[in-house]
């Protein structure tokens, strides 16, 4: 079972397409595809039954924390998928992740088995399972995305998100991508991953489009759109 720590800066924006386009262009002389290019992610966020989580993200707290299973792509029982746990903490976000089986990494989650691993990780998101208690599968979240790396070898990163799409049921790694967009169409959300300061081309390219650095959590998003949903649905009926 293979293990990762990321502690970074994620800064986010929104992009058109010709904003995108422009960006991919100041970005040729330093950054190229990673060894994944464009692939499907497909995630399923776990919350308490009164989306405690999600609802505490939203009221953008110091301190925020997130916990979902995540594969790059269709996953069966045997496929390896990541466990991970997310925190934010003043701007800068905390990553732990674990590789595992599927089938195991739902079992784990779900309280029906222990992770079999004895790590500083396994334990932190052991504690998190106790301290919740009541976690389940609140959402399905898919997107495809674009990720690229510094191509001297530095830590920065940039990733494009389109097809961003969402639902409530069919909770599953191993079903297709489907469900409701969150973004309008055409538009991609850009994220820059990095230790310290965003290079100067780079924030010289922002500055070109007037593109300037946004707040957006896919699944605080698309639980408002849930929960607009469900009151459009009562006052129909009431």
């Amino acid at each position: 079972m293979a293990q990762t720590v990321f502690q970074r800066y994620e800064l986010k924006y929104m992009l058109t397409k010709a904003q995108k386009r422009n960006i991919l262009k100041a970005m040729e002389p330093y950054m190229e595809l990673d060894e994944y290019g464009r692939t499907t992610i497909r995630n399923i966020y776990y919350d308490t039954g009164n989306y405690r989580l999600v609802r505490r993200s939203i009221e953008k707290p110091a301190y925020k924390e997130k916990l979902r299973i995540r594969s790059y792509s269709q996953a069966k029982p045997d496929s390896g998928v990541f466990v991970e746990l997310k925190k934010k903490y003043q701007d800068v976000v905390y990553k732990r992740r674990v590789l595992m089986k599927e089938e195991a990494a739902r079992e784990w989650i779900l309280g029906r088995r222990p992770c079999g691993m004895d790590t500083q990780i396994s334990n932190e998101i052991d504690y998190f399972l106790s301290y919740y208690q009541t976690l389940r599968p609140a959402v399905f979240l898919s997107y495809e995305r674009e990720a690229y790396g510094a191509i001297d070898r530095s830590d920065f990163r940039v990733t494009f998100d389109d097809t961003i799409l969402f639902r409530k049921e069919d909770l599953s790694l191993g079903s297709v991508a489907y469900g409701t967009p969150l973004l309008p169409e055409g538009m991609a959300l850009m994220e820059i991953k990095c230790s310290g300061g965003i290079p100067i081309w780079m924030a010289q390219a922002l500055s070109k489009e007037k593109n300037y650095k946004t707040s957006f959590s896919k699944y605080g998003t698309a639980y408002r759109r849930m929960m607009s949903r469900g009151q459009r649905e009562e006052a129909r009926y009431a």
